[in-house]
């Protein structure tokens, strides 16, 4: 059992479920559990959860990482949190939920977004003061459509957080955020660290509604007794504001210098390095966010349905290999990925756009819908499942290109997710960005990230920097083959296909059927 107090508790609340991890001092895990909730899909591109199902599975997945690991809450030491990112949460004066958060992958925002860009003054000004352009998944958006479609709901609302900070409310009864989920609300001032105010003027938001911004290592409050008594964390444990999702799985990764790029491949894929300065795209293609590391920002790139295009051609084209797994053998995603290995490199010919839900990076379009393209009866379903691992790791080098361009140095990419597991899905991510891939020996997730910050906050690491350099170690390198002319042919031809569909998304878009 660890030494009293020298447990350090990492919670990720996630779109699929919450998972929560005990980490020793050292930087080592020792148990980790996952409780699951649902995704809703009220309306076609809406995506809602139910608040209520992320505390319920934070408490249920504290207290069973506490009995695996054997230890009671004493022995934790500070808890540390990440989460996704964009969430909006509305709450009433007596800090009850309004209505079921909106989440970032819900796309009926368009129309705002329009508002939202017009009303600031336009694109570039948009960018000069957040960042980033607006886009349907971020916060600002949803609070403009409850506005403007729900206007008795927004007179009730008196705090708008995110959606671990929802969470970490629960836990210890103070409400606040911290700079790296604050910096993808588009309500916020990504250089000067602070709420925007001319955007809030512009949009006509309060700037009461919004929370006190901390350092992601920063304590945030301490657990209370109601929050003790539910997950079995000792009263007054403290409480560190933690980090968006993507900045806890950089943290995680040992992402905390400029050149060393991220590869995240979980249900929405992201390409993400670090910056020392406040570097944006002028364009607006990529995210300019706070890092959760002091005084550093990152360039980010988001594809929307990067496991999810897998997931969903699992759930309705892998019936057989689901059907295997469940009956003991090989996981569905394994069998699948062997079966992919069968097509050669560019899965003769046959492309996948990866758009099933819109895309952000670097096309920022809520009508593009995913698309097979080339596909002739020549093709076999090897060549299909190939085409999608293909096509999500293309979609990640729009981001890795533009990073490119803005001078960013690619000297490795570190693979996290569920694209770090698959030995094909690793070689075609080095063949097709044309760099090495590294994966970690503790590769966690956010969690693991969360846990670091909770370790800086608690006094155990001096920073971020020093919390990753003293626990992230990788361990497998993939290096591009000679398949990386071939992808790189493929490439130029895959991002010709986005720019003659554009019109007939939209058009596809007005067609009522």
């Amino acid at each position: 059992m660890a030494q009293q107090r020298d447990l350090f508790l990492g919670i990720d609340v996630g779109t699929s479920g919450t998972k929560a991890l005990l980490v020793t001092g050292d930087g080592r895990p020792l148990e980790s559990a996952t409780v699951e909730y649902p995704l809703h899909w009220p309306r076609p591109g809406w995506a809602e959860q139910d608040a209520e199902d992320w505390w319920q599975a934070t408490v249920e997945a504290t207290r069973r990482v506490l009995r695996k690991a054997g230890v009671d809450g004493s022995a934790v030491a500070a808890v540390g949190f990440s989460g996704q990112m964009h969430g909006s949460v509305f709450l009433d004066e007596r800090g009850e939920v309004i209505r079921p958060p909106i989440l970032w992958c819900d796309v009926r925002t368009a129309a705002q977004c329009r508002t939202i860009t017009e009303k600031v003054g336009g694109r570039e000004r948009l960018i000069e003061l957040t960042g980033n352009p607006a886009l349907e998944g971020f916060t600002a958006p949803k609070v403009v459509w409850l506005m403007e479609n729900e206007p008795d709901a927004y007179a009730r609302v008196r705090h708008i957080v995110l959606p671990k900070d929802f969470v970490r409310y629960r836990l210890t009864g103070e409400l606040a955020t911290e700079v790296s989920d604050a910096a993808g609300t588009l309500l916020f001032d990504v250089a000067k660290g602070e709420w925007s105010q001319p955007v809030l003027d512009a949009l006509g938001i309060k700037r009461e509604l919004l929370p006190p911004v901390l350092q992601s290592f920063d304590v945030a409050g301490k657990v209370t007794a109601e929050a003790a008594a539910a997950t079995g964390l000792l009263v007054g444990t403290p409480v560190v504001a933690g980090g968006a999702d993507n900045t806890c799985g950089a943290v995680g990764a040992g992402i905390v210098r400029e050149g060393v790029f991220l590869s995240s491949i979980g249900s929405s894929g992201v390409v993400l390095t670090p910056s020392d300065t406040m570097a944006k795209d002028p364009a607006g293609r990529v995210h300019t966010f706070n890092h959760s590391t002091a005084g550093q920002w990152y360039l980010m790139g988001v594809t929307l349905s990067a496991g999810l295009s897998l997931k969903w051609f699992r759930d309705q084209m892998g019936h057989a290999e689901k059907a295997i797994e469940a009956a003991g053998g090989p996981d569905a995603y394994d069998l699948l990925a062997a079966q992919a290995s069968q097509s050669p490199p560019g899965s003769r010919g046959l492309f996948f756009l990866p758009y099933l839900n819109g895309e952000r990076t670097p096309h920022a379009d809520a009508n593009a819908r995913a698309v097979f393209f080339g596909l002739s009866g020549a093709h076999t379903r090897a060549d299909m499942v190939r085409s999608v691992f293909e096509g999500v790791a293309f979609s990640l080098r729009d981001s890795v290109e533009i990073m490119r361009e803005l001078g960013r140095e690619v000297t490795e990419i570190r693979a996290i997710g569920g694209g770090a597991k698959s030995p094909l899905w690793r070689q075609i991510q080095a063949d097709v960005f044309g760099a090495d891939v590294l994966t970690l020996e503790i590769d966690e997730g956010p969690a693991f990230g969360a846990a670091l910050l909770a370790m800086v906050g608690a006094g155990r690491y001096s920073s971020v920097v020093e919390a990753a350099d003293k626990t992230v170690r990788t361990k497998d390198r993939t290096r591009p083959t000679e398949n990386r002319a071939v992808y790189d042919k493929a490439y130029q031809f895959y991002r010709s296909l986005y720019p003659a569909f554009k019109e007939r998304y939209a058009a596809l878009a007005e067609l009522s059927l």
